[in-house]
């Protein structure tokens, strides 16, 4: 259990939303045991957060660190881009706390993310699909820059409090759910706070731990992760290579295929960036045979039903 800080106490009074976050559990994924008996495979199900996903752990976070240096002023308006689940995580969270939030995402970012989005009265603005990530996050930066006496901006891809939020939270409660006993820790990058943070804590501490990261495809990609090979690719400024000691390729049509297989042997239903991780870890397995590997289930997969996930 991660204690709340004293310099948070006044926000956590404010908004007892706080408290849900974080504090998911770790759960064995025993699809492959048939074919890796000497292999065993774990998921932390970040879908438990009150948001949804594990971006409300960044989030608040940045927050609250930001509300207790004072960088956010009292009726400044909250905006940064995201590719849908960060977005719900400020909105959320900033209609708990009573601040006005402005999001920017691709317009392919599904419809159910869109629509949570709007549900906490954050103001939208959509890019164009084509151009990824990156036009949202140059459209974010356009708008702040054009007003910033407005906006406070939070930056989840330069903000060191998210992958601080990843060393201090998430990593210490996979290294306390699982007794410090794992190979492998498989991840990819949006922002990369969570390959950065928890890898930084779990190489700290576990020795001869490898840190797998999923490389998506270009296009039509995955929702979530950033392609980061491609000439022109906005890298962000928090992600840390050196953590990762093997990047693996993965398609959308792998994370799909993933996402039902765990949705028929399993029972267990996720968005299609948990697929592309389970897709990765099993890669790796399968070459190495043998080993405890940990990865991160993201979210839900009913935030995919309007996207063709599911068809």
């Amino acid at each position: 259990m991660i204690e709340i800080p004293e310099r948070y106490a006044v926000w956590y009074r404010q908004a007892p939303l706080l408290k849900l976050v974080g504090n998911t559990p770790l759960v064995e994924i025993p699809i492959f045991e048939k074919e890796l008996p000497g292999c065993r495979f774990f998921a932390k199900v970040e879908s438990g957060n009150p948001g949804g996903s594990i971006k409300d752990r960044p989030v608040r976070r940045m927050l609250l660190e930001a509300l207790a240096t004072g960088k956010l002023k009292a009726g400044q308006t909250i905006i940064d881009s995201s590719s849908g689940n960060a977005g719900i995580a400020y909105a959320m969270l900033g209609a708990a706390l009573g601040l006005k939030v402005e999001l920017v995402v691709p317009g392919n970012a599904s419809m159910e993310r869109k629509k949570r989005i709007k549900a906490h009265g954050a103001t939208l603005v959509e890019t164009d699909p084509i151009e990824g990530y990156d036009a949202a996050l140059r459209e974010a930066h356009r708008r702040y820059d054009a007003d910033p006496r407005k906006y406070f901006m939070p930056d989840q891809y330069k903000n060191e409090n998210n992958w601080r939020a990843h060393h201090d939270e998430t990593a210490a409660e996979i290294l306390e759910q699982t007794s410090g006993e794992l190979t492998h820790f498989v991840a990819g990058v949006g922002t990369g706070g969570t390959i950065t943070g928890c890898g930084r804590r779990l190489k700290a501490q576990v020795p001869g731990i490898k840190v797998i990261m999923v490389r998506p495809d270009t296009f039509p990609g995955i929702e979530g992760l950033k392609p980061l090979d491609e000439p022109g690719s906005i890298v962000p400024a928090i992600f840390d290579e050196k953590v990762v000691d093997e990047k693996v390729p993965v398609t959308i049509d792998h994370a799909y295929a993933y996402c039902a297989r765990l949705a028929k042997d399993m029972g267990i239903f996720v968005g299609q960036s948990s697929g592309a991780y389970l897709k990765a870890a099993h890669e790796v397995a399968k070459r190495e045979r043998k080993g405890t590997f940990v990865t991160i289930f993201n979210d839900l997969g009913e935030r995919y039903f309007s996207a063709r996930l599911w068809d």
